[in-house]
């Protein structure tokens, strides 16, 4: 797949297409159902798929702290999209003046100039433009003009609501992981690189990958059972710590550390994935190092109970 870093690296190679537009934060099922449908309208007019997608998202540039937590990373969005088969991956990146831009604006130097599409899918909920004029109606109306189709796609469902990044965040924060992966047509997980931390882990005998989140704030909070994939690591049980580690540190920006039952290996550079599957407990700030040392301890105990007690939980 793809990635054009914004609109001023168009080509005219890349004029002639079908595309859609949207946040795709958590790639669940509402936007693989929309991502299945870019791809059969591209494959009937023998196009290239192409997914715009904005950066930062619009609500984390309008109010940082207070927007949602991200489901997942922007390198997390663009593999799940390979993965899905899109061709290209536009990024464009949300700042002042794109914000100005009125909704016909946005059409004309994105769908028109920029990428001269042939035909559009648009999610049902999805509006742009600072005059909140863009929608589904409005690029139809557009399109007849410019000579470009569009069409939307129906939404998707489970148990009897519809699916949403929203109802994904409120499961996770609820620990609800089963409902999570549900909605998602996958696991719940977190992957990164693995960096250097304060190496604390190390000097109290429980050492911890430390993954670069890229994000202000993860969805979750506590401490959990995971499964660690990566780094030649394949379902290994781990017990991980997303927050902001409050014993150590007055940081608010989170942090996500997992440390590997039985085993001993060097991850700092490596790419690993963290699945939740269970949560011990919620973070809490201790008096001392021994004590939070303590309490590590135990959680790795629970880690290893719950996994002996769920054997299905081992592997996927």
């Amino acid at each position: 797949m793809e990635l054009i870093r914004g609109l001023h690296n168009l080509r005219p190679r890349h004029r002639g297409c079908v595309a859609t537009i949207g946040a795709f934060d958590g790639v669940h099922l509402g936007h693989q159902a929309v991502i299945n449908h870019l791809r059969e309208k591209a494959t009937e007019l023998d196009l290239p798929s192409v997914v715009i997608v904005f950066e930062p998202l619009p609500r984390e540039y309008f109010s940082p702290i207070q927007a949602p937590a991200r489901i997942m990373s922007f390198r997390e969005k663009f593999v799940a999209m390979r993965d899905l088969g899109v061709d290209r991956l536009l990024r464009i990146r949300f700042n002042e003046a794109f914000r100005a831009l009125s909704a016909k604006q946005f059409v004309d130097q994105v769908f028109v100039t920029g990428l001269g599409v042939r035909h559009v899918v648009l999610g049902d909920d999805f509006r742009f433009g600072n005059d909140r004029q863009g929608d589904l109606r409005y690029i139809q109306e557009h399109g007849e003009h410019f000579g470009y189709g569009a069409g939307p796609t129906p939404t998707q469902t489970w148990q009897g609501e519809r699916v949403s990044s929203t109802r994904i965040r409120e499961a996770l924060e609820a620990a609800q992981f089963q409902r999570a992966e549900q909605m998602l047509g996958r696991p719940y997980s977190i992957s990164g690189k693995v960096i250097y931390g304060r190496q604390l882990g190390q000097t109290i005998g429980t050492p911890t990958a430390n993954l670069q989140l890229r994000r202000l704030r993860a969805p979750l909070a506590g401490v959990y059972a995971v499964r660690v994939r990566g780094a030649g690591l394949k379902d290994a049980q781990g017990v991980a710590n997303v927050g902001v580690r409050p014993t150590v540190d007055d940081s608010i920006k989170a942090n996500l550390e997992v440390h590997l039952i039985d085993r001993e290996i060097e991850l700092y550079g490596q790419h690993i994935e963290v699945s939740f599957l269970h949560k011990l407990r919620e973070e809490k700030k201790f008096a001392s190092i021994e004590e939070l040392k303590m309490n590590i301890a135990r959680d790795i105990e629970l880690t290893r109970t719950w996994f002996a007690q769920n054997p299905a939980q081992q592997t996927i």
